[in-house]
């Protein structure tokens, strides 16, 4: 695997170096070494899927507030989306600055993005029926469960895709300048 620091301290692009032949490849895609090496959060204990049907469809942004803080590696395994993640850790210097990174199942050579933890994250689907695989150090917590709005003026995100589908829940999270001046975003 080839890791590559983003511009976002601590999140990292992470590309698989397959191992190819006439019958195609075969490529890691997590090594508890590797990416302890780096310096990344190596623990593993919940691995989900998120399937959706159409293009335009956005997710999040959440994240687990304190003490549940997760990282998180996200890995597009069919379609292809448009993956954010945003700074909430207000001792970095890159507080409140996002990033953005077209992650695809097209790719010949599979393209993951480590998000540690104090991150937010969502993304927008660029096709339709795209599958999106996540691996968390942390279990979920529903108590801790909670997200910024998609739109927030804080990042002003530019999203690729005017007309989104959501959920109800990701449509109505507060402001993130909200949640900082009544102290709850448990960030931190």
């Amino acid at each position: 695997m080839k890791f590559e620091e983003t511009r976002l301290k601590g999140a990292f692009l992470i590309r698989a170096t397959p191992f190819e032949d006439e019958r195609g490849f075969f490529a890691r895609t997590y090594c508890e070494k590797e990416f302890a090496s780096h310096g990344l959060n190596p623990r593993v204990v919940q691995c989900s899927v998120s399937y959706s049907r159409k293009r335009g469809t956005l997710r999040g942004l959440h994240f687990q507030k304190a003490p549940h803080r997760e990282a998180k590696l996200i890995r597009c395994a069919r379609g292809a989306i448009y993956d954010v993640i945003v700074d909430l850790r207000p001792e970095s210097s890159t507080f409140c600055q996002w990033l953005s990174v077209n992650l695809s199942a097209a790719e010949a050579h599979p393209l993951m993005l480590y998000v540690p933890e104090g991150f937010a994250h969502g993304f927008q689907t660029l096709e339709d029926h795209t599958e999106v695989h996540y691996q968390m150090s942390e279990f979920y917590q529903a108590e801790s469960a909670s997200g910024v709005r998609w739109n927030d003026p804080a990042f002003s995100i530019d999203w690729p895709i005017s007309e989104v589908t959501m959920s109800n829940r990701d449509a109505n999270y507060p402001d993130f300048r909200a949640l900082i001046e009544t102290g709850v975003n448990g960030v931190s």
